[in-house]
């Protein structure tokens, strides 16, 4: 089983290698990596190349946005599976892409996901939030509830039946894409209890007050595009569940 794995990235010199070598040292040897730059203006470009017998395909061209950019990548993958891995995240260690492959077999499953961790930007092994997904049950996503994207692997087919990220979202358009494919169509998912990607503080959605307000917006826009309806608690639950990451199970992880 090929997995295709994307990472879209732009002006990211300080954390690309990173995000790279944790690809190119997994110990499961079917990867296709991809990766998606932005025209970069720092040495991001160069760090790349220093590992591209590693990497299938590298484009740097204008695009209209990381989602834009994630879409390209879905569409020129061969792989069976799919991953994103953002530029400035990393695998947890070298055997998640083996796990992730077992799993899918194992349950003959269309996606699987694992929890994640939020880490310090200049430690990796300083966590500051911990996602636990737990494993899913119909109608979680009607409780606030849905799988960190970056530890979601789907197969290529689930895309192709049900489509890719929708662009007229800035910052909602994972959870979309993820409503859209567990709650609406109801792929099947299984569930690796144990940590799979290390994030670095500073998301997209989470770095402002305005991209926060403007995050719940889309949440609710993503419901109303599906034809879906929420319960009237639905997305206050969805940040809520949130504050729980920031129990201090663990304060460092290796």
């Amino acid at each position: 089983m090929k997995v295709s794995i994307i990472t879209v990235c732009f002006n990211s010199e300080k954390t690309i290698e990173d995000t790279i070598l944790s690809v190119v040292s997994q110990s499961y040897a079917n990867i296709e990596y991809i990766i998606l730059d932005g025209i970069s203006s720092d040495s991001t470009l160069e760090i790349v190349e220093k590992y591209r017998a590693n990497i299938a395909v590298v484009i740097s061209e204008k695009d209209g946005g990381m989602y834009d950019a994630l879409n390209k990548g879905i569409d020129l993958a061969t792989g069976e599976v799919i991953a994103i891995l953002n530029s400035d995240d990393v695998y947890k260690d070298k055997h998640v892409i083996q796990e992730v492959v077992d799993s899918l077999i194992a349950n003959n499953s269309d996606a699987c996901y694992g929890d994640l961790v939020y880490v310090d930007k200049n430690n990796l092994n300083l966590v500051s939030r911990y996602w636990k997904a737990k494993a899913y049950k119909e109608n979680y996503f009607i409780k606030g509830w849905m799988p960190p994207h970056p530890s979601f692997f789907v197969k290529k087919t689930c895309y192709e039946t049900y489509g890719k990220f929708n662009l007229g979202l800035v910052s909602a358009a994972d959870y979309e894409l993820m409503l859209r494919f567990i709650h609406k169509h109801h792929i099947k998912l299984s569930y690796v209890p144990r940590v799979l990607v290390k994030m670095r503080e500073g998301g997209l959605s989470n770095i402002s007050l305005f991209n926060r307000l403007r995050g719940n917006k889309e949440d609710h826009l993503a419901w109303k595009i599906n034809s879906l309806k929420p319960s009237f608690l639905t997305l206050s639950m969805k940040p809520l569940r949130k504050i729980l990451q920031f129990i201090p199970t663990k304060k460092r992880i290796d």
